[in-house]
């Protein structure tokens, strides 16, 4: 029996990044780890703060009856009123656990949202560059996803977003801190977006939500974050502890939605139906209970910004071009001119010199790479040498 179509031509134009990272295995097999400059997963390297360990032994040596079992499909209740504190004081919006679904991490919650506003053939209006797995967390759930060019400096072109409004757009979603590019987009233009999708909701009867993925809020660099919540009545926020706690592997985030969202009950009680038939059933329960606990606690940030500025400087040696990134671990790079503005023929070269840079055609964006730089800041400073002689050799 043969499989799916649709994902046998999803399988033949799989992810760059992962491919990317199975040739840095390779190459650090061959070369050495410490030869191997893989700058292509945004894996968090950065530990768990030491409060996660604290809270994560304490919970598991107590074992309470129950604590392993089922809990409501949304999450435990204490642990979602713990968590729409904290979604209602970075989105200066008062919350109670009526207005947050736990999920499965960023990618569950992302996947929740869309089955739950989705109609065959809507739209999901999604700005360029953005992260290649949106596409199918649309496709999944009939929906198309409608690209959108940004403006030279990655922000918003609300223009443009305007010019793609039509009756079928049933959300645009939007990631910031940006991956790949590290932009956040300032509050004006958020209060800018806010106004079109009102005035286009005036107009043709539907007002589309504003859907943003936040996994990166708290990796940002001497900037704040807006908050989507009170901007935008039909806002639904989806974030996850993947980045902000370095926990990628336990798979636990939360749903937030605006007090002021129509429907409110429909679409609460849609979140927590999607995320049991789509087989998630109901977040991580231990995840669940430290994670309220932690509340306040975050990775330490300038470790980050340190790994920023060497990988900033090790660039401007070389002689290539990049976005200032104002939160998340990426540096997005332009192509030099050497090589006709083709990151893919780059991306090649680089890897001739150990050097593994995701291309920004996998994102939407040709012309750029992504280079994580969520690695040790000893690699980034030795990969230095290597982008010279890439460049001085191209």
């Amino acid at each position: 029996m043969a499989i799916a179509r649709h994902i046998q031509n999803s399988l033949a134009s799989s992810s760059a990044i992962r491919k990317l990272f199975e040739e840095g295995a390779a190459l650090k097999k061959q070369y050495g780890a410490d030869k191997v400059f893989d700058f292509s997963l945004g894996n968090p390297d950065v530990d768990p703060p030491a409060a996660f360990h604290e809270v994560f032994l304490r919970l598991a040596h107590e074992d309470a009856k129950g604590s392993h079992g089922y809990m409501p499909n949304a999450g435990f209740p204490d642990v979602r009123e713990k968590i729409a504190r904290k979604a209602g004081r970075e989105h200066t919006v008062v919350l109670d656990g009526g207005h947050v679904v736990m999920a499965v991490g960023a990618a569950g919650g992302l996947n929740a949202v869309f089955k739950t506003i989705l109609n065959p053939g809507d739209e999901v209006i999604v700005p360029t560059p953005y992260f290649m797995e949106y596409r199918s967390y649309i496709s999944n759930h009939n929906g198309v996803l409608v690209e959108v060019p940004t403006t030279d400096d990655f922000n918003l072109d609300i223009n443009a977003i305007k010019a793609k409004l039509t009756e079928k757009t049933a959300a645009i979603l939007i990631n910031s801190p940006h991956n790949p590019t590290g932009r956040i987009y300032p509050e004006q233009t958020i209060t800018a977006l806010a106004a079109a999708l009102t005035d286009h909701g005036k107009t043709c009867g539907r007002l589309p939500y504003l859907v943003a993925d936040e996994p990166y809020r708290e990796i940002a660099y001497n900037t704040v974050v807006p908050p989507i919540l009170s901007a935008y009545s039909e806002s639904i926020v989806v974030s996850s502890y993947s980045k902000s706690l370095s926990l990628p592997g336990e798979r636990i985030g939360y749903i937030a939605a605006s007090p002021t969202i129509s429907g409110k009950n429909d679409v609460m009680n849609a979140l927590i139906y999607a995320t049991r038939i789509l087989g998630f059933v109901n977040a991580p329960a231990l995840m669940q209970r430290i994670v309220a606990e932690l509340t306040e606690a975050r990775v330490d940030v300038e470790v980050y910004a340190r790994r920023r500025d060497a990988f900033k400087r090790a660039l401007d040696d070389a002689g290539l071009a990049y976005a200032e990134p104002e939160g998340a671990f990426y540096l997005f790079v332009k192509a030099p001119d050497k090589a006709g503005g083709d990151d893919v023929k780059f991306s090649d070269h680089l890897k001739k010199h150990l050097i593994l840079g995701v291309p920004g055609s996998s994102f939407g964006k040709p012309g750029w790479l992504r280079f994580a730089y969520c690695v040790d800041e000893a690699i980034i400073r030795a990969s230095a040498d290597a982008f010279k002689k890439a460049m001085e050799t191209f």
